[in-house]
């Protein structure tokens, strides 16, 4: 039983997770949308959401924070003077996922992902 365990392995090992999740963040932040397959996109939407809330503290202690994942400077001022501010106002569902059909290759169901 897999009871309280949460997140995908997506069958990587622990670090190339965290190493996908990152590249796949600082993309999305940096061109606010990009398609992927279904299941990574369930895994982005948190972490991504995550960052935003934290930068939208504005704090140096913030940016520090967000720039252990967001590891582009261009993307990370982005995210501190653009994207933060701009979800002010809004307590999170700053995402969207929306279904594109299948990829040709192997059917594995493709998503877009983009922020709100």
């Amino acid at each position: 039983m897999r009871h309280g365990r949460s997140g995908r392995k997506l069958n990587r090992n622990s670090s190339s997770r965290t190493a996908l999740a990152r590249a796949q963040a600082t993309a999305l932040l940096r061109e606010g949308r990009i398609q992927t397959t279904l299941t990574k996109a369930k895994e982005l939407r948190p972490y991504v959401e995550k960052l935003i809330t934290t930068a939208k503290g504005g704090t140096l202690h913030d940016r520090r924070l967000v720039a252990r994942d967001v590891q582009d400077n261009a993307v990370l001022r982005k995210v501190m003077d653009e994207i933060a501010p701009k979800y002010a106002e809004r307590t999170g569902g700053y995402t969207r996922i929306l279904k594109v059909g299948v990829r040709r290759g192997d059917g594995v169901t493709m998503a877009l992902i983009e922020l709100v």
